[in-house]
């Protein structure tokens, strides 16, 4: 993003890369072998869902099916060995930056993919905003070292690049398309393939005086400077595959991500919670309408108290003098909402060596208060699952017999102001969008083909 109140280092570079991918020919179709980001697959129901899409859906290489991890991260770079021999994926003839376009409704998105240099002069350019798990991280290196490729591109937000937006338009409305698919979410995706030097070097010197914040994929971000730090210099683990987006031009959207808890009933989470904020039980079991008191309760308290209650009477588990702000919507006996937050008990659980507005995070409260302090749920995979669809997240607790705690989303300024005074917030606090689909074009960092 252009930051012209304070100096900083080159901004980043993007070159181009002999992308890999699926040969039309070869596939049922081009749609059929596309998946949502690793993360974002809803396990192990979506997984299953998306392998028998295709025999060659991409979720076979990023969310690999096996006993144990080694034995995934084998399976994937067989998979992805055998597509190969068989002509299902092939790379490219050229090198190219890639045109990248979603449209879901009237919301449209156009970016341009390429292969991110991780360090040198442009050192501090990319602006991370979220804490990162080491299990995750791990996974996704081990995953890359044995395929030796980058299976999906994370997604870099920055402003104001008149030079890239004019080539990436002109492009989408001159130039045929590598690949025109409607995926089963009714979002359509084109490809467009920029070869030519001029284009190319065109973006990259624009990219020059820009920051870029991340998005999404803090984890595949995190991932690419170990794999980075784990080989010599001048390797293709210099690089990363990334998917960059103008959001002056293309507003990114944010949303919440959601926090599932299998082993927590939730009688066991309200009782718990009663005391430590003030809990409501909201009529009915219409979702929409329980997030849409959760955004009130969220940002102007005033209206959200009165709408909060749904015509239910008095609340249950008042707390006097609670703080306004923090809102969280339980799921899995009904909906309740928490608010108000018992100040004393904030103080006691919130750090108080970071930023206010880091302090009043929802995430931040969630984590500190909740989940470590009154709930003592420990923060791994077995205990918390994050989930980015708040219908998913109540489907999956209702099954689990858990709680899921559906949230309110950050809004971006937010998240800007804390990555540009390298302030990380809670890890999952954020899921901006539209993510790019996986499957459209991949990198083979260590070309075996």
């Amino acid at each position: 993003m252009t930051d012209t109140d304070q100096d900083h280092p080159r901004g980043p570079h993007l070159a181009p890369f002999r992308g890999l991918r699926f040969v039309r020919e070869h596939v049922g179709s081009l749609a059929a072998v596309t998946s949502p980001p690793y993360d974002v697959v809803v396990r192990p129901d979506g997984q299953r869902h998306l392998e028998t899409a295709d025999p060659y859906n991409v979720v076979r290489l990023i969310l690999p099916d096996a006993s144990t991890p080694d034995a995934r991260h084998h399976k994937a770079a067989r998979t992805l060995a055998a597509w190969l021999d068989q002509g299902v994926l092939a790379r490219d003839p050229a090198p190219a930056l890639y045109v990248y376009e979603q449209r879901d409704g009237d919301h449209l998105q156009r970016g341009v993919i390429g292969a991110l240099r991780l360090s040198g002069p442009e050192e501090g350019a990319v602006l991370p905003h979220e804490d990162v798990m080491p299990g995750p991280v791990a996974d996704r290196a081990a995953l890359m070292r044995a395929t030796g490729a980058n299976l999906e591109p994370l997604l870099l937000a920055y402003r104001d690049g008149p030079a890239t937006a004019g080539i990436v338009e002109r492009t989408a409305a001159t130039e045929e398309p590598l690949l025109a698919i409607t995926t089963e979410d009714g979002v359509r995706h084109r490809l467009w393939a920029l070869t030519g030097s001029a284009e190319q070097a065109a973006i990259d010197a624009e990219l020059a005086d820009r920051q870029a914040l991340i998005a999404d994929g803090h984890h595949r971000w995190a991932t690419y400077r170990r794999l980075q730090a784990d080989h010599p210099p001048g390797t293709g683990w210099d690089y990363g595959l990334v998917l960059l987006v103008d959001s002056a031009r293309y507003p990114l959207r944010v949303r919440a991500i959601h926090r599932v808890l299998p082993e927590l009933p939730p009688a066991a989470a309200l009782a718990a919670a009663r005391g430590a904020f003030r809990v409501r039980r909201l009529a009915g079991d219409d979702l929409e309408a329980a997030l849409r008191v959760l955004a009130e309760a969220s940002g102007d308290t005033g209206a959200g108290a009165g709408a909060a209650s749904g015509g239910t009477g008095p609340a249950a588990g008042e707390v006097a003098g609670g703080v306004e702000g923090n809102a969280f919507l339980l799921a899995g006996d009904g909906f309740h909402l928490l608010d108000r937050a018992d100040p004393v008990l904030l103080r006691e659980t919130v750090p108080d060596d970071r930023p206010e507005p880091w302090r009043r995070l929802d995430a931040t409260v969630l984590h500190g208060l909740l989940l470590d302090h009154v709930w003592r749920v420990p923060d791994s995979p077995e205990h918390i699952r994050y989930i980015h669809d708040a219908e998913a997240a109540v489907r999956l607790a209702g099954q689990l017999g858990g709680t899921a705690v559906l949230m309110h989303p950050v809004r971006e300024g937010v998240v800007l102001d804390l990555a540009r005074q390298g302030v990380m917030m809670p890890r999952k606090s954020t899921s901006f969008g539209p993510k790019p689909a996986s499957g459209l074009v991949m990198r083979s960092v260590e070309p075996r083909r």
